[in-house]
């Protein structure tokens, strides 16, 4: 079955690093559906039912968004709070919808890798900042199967990807979207933590 990739991000036109991923997916209609949240819903109102059959009709479940806050986009928290019911996504009477399927994170982070450390300037990893999400599927029954990151999206045009030195920005970019669609093929191939 083919993988769902929900993206959520406000100002994808201005993008560069979902975007670019996003031009990647799209590119094997096959394998990917890419399914842009502020495309289909401008207004932010979603349509639950139809969320939910789209999820149920995919295999894999990835959820790719830029890091807001050290959170995922307004957008993609209210699509977790509607779309993930009592009754559907866990509970008794068919509660089940996740069980088993592979689920998964894209983030890309502003912060550069080292800032995301005990030890950095903000003394939490991008795990421990995700922990939610891999709480919510496992409440879910589903499998949890860790996160794909950029990093250091907020270096200045012309500089170096942090852990790159000898590679321009653009070219980690590329590596990192192929890199990317390596990572979603092989979610059924990677141990939980």
């Amino acid at each position: 079955m083919k993988t769902l990739v929900v993206v959520t991000h406000p100002s994808m036109e201005s993008s560069v690093i979902n975007k670019r991923w996003v031009e990647e997916l799209k590119k094997h209609p096959e394998k990917y559906t890419v399914h842009e949240l502020h495309k289909v819903y401008p207004d932010g109102n979603l349509d639950v039912g139809y969320e939910q059959k789209l999820v149920e009709s995919h295999g894999n479940l990835v959820l790719q968004f830029p890091i807001f806050w050290f959170n995922c986009p307004p957008l993609l928290k209210k699509w977790l709070d509607d779309v993930l019911t009592y009754g559907w996504a866990y509970g008794s009477q068919g509660g089940d919808k996740l069980k088993n399927r592979n689920v998964a994170l894209a983030v890309s982070a502003g912060i550069k890798k080292e800032d995301y450390s005990e030890k950095g300037r903000y003394g939490y990893t991008l795990e421990h900042l995700l922990s939610p999400f891999e709480t919510t599927f496992l409440y879910c029954n589903a499998n949890y199967r860790s996160f794909f990151a950029f990093y250091g999206t907020e270096s200045a045009p012309g500089e170096n990807v942090p852990g790159t030195e000898n590679e321009s920005p653009a070219s980690e970019l590329e590596k990192s979207a192929l890199n990317y669609l390596n990572f979603v093929d092989n979610l059924q191939l990677i141990e939980e933590n």
